[in-house]
């Protein structure tokens, strides 16, 4: 998944996340947010290919979305809820938040990394 994909990943997956997370403002995450993140899906074979899956998912998404092509969009937003919801609370919180971090700040930059380092765990 390149640069892109990343950040692709934290903007289209904040709504559907945000919204079953919580229904007020979500917290921001931290560094040590994504420190337990990367370790229960790294650890996890189940979350680490959803993770893979849903990072290959997200770049269909941008092809279908720059088509506009809103029946395959609404289709696999779907499937995307799908593997969000096998990812855990860990991932929720931390993309229900995501939009409140400074991507230049420490936490956001972790952030960054923590999304780079799992994705290097996917078979490219």
């Amino acid at each position: 998944m390149k640069l892109k994909s990343i950040a692709t990943i934290l903007v289209l997956a904040a709504a559907p996340v945000c919204a079953q997370a919580q229904q007020s403002t979500p917290a921001k995450p931290t560094k040590a947010d994504a420190q337990k993140l990367f370790k229960v899906i790294s650890t996890d074979k189940a979350k680490l290919q959803a993770f893979c899956a849903l990072a290959k998912l997200e770049d269909e998404i941008d092809k279908t979305n720059e088509k506009q092509d809103s029946k395959k969009f609404k289709e696999l937003s779907l499937k995307e809820g799908e593997l969000e919801k096998k990812l855990g609370a860990e991932y929720a919180k931390l993309i229900a938040g995501i939009q409140n971090v400074n991507p230049q700040s420490e936490d956001g930059q972790a952030i960054g990394s923590t999304l780079q380092a799992l994705d290097k765990l996917c078979p490219q």
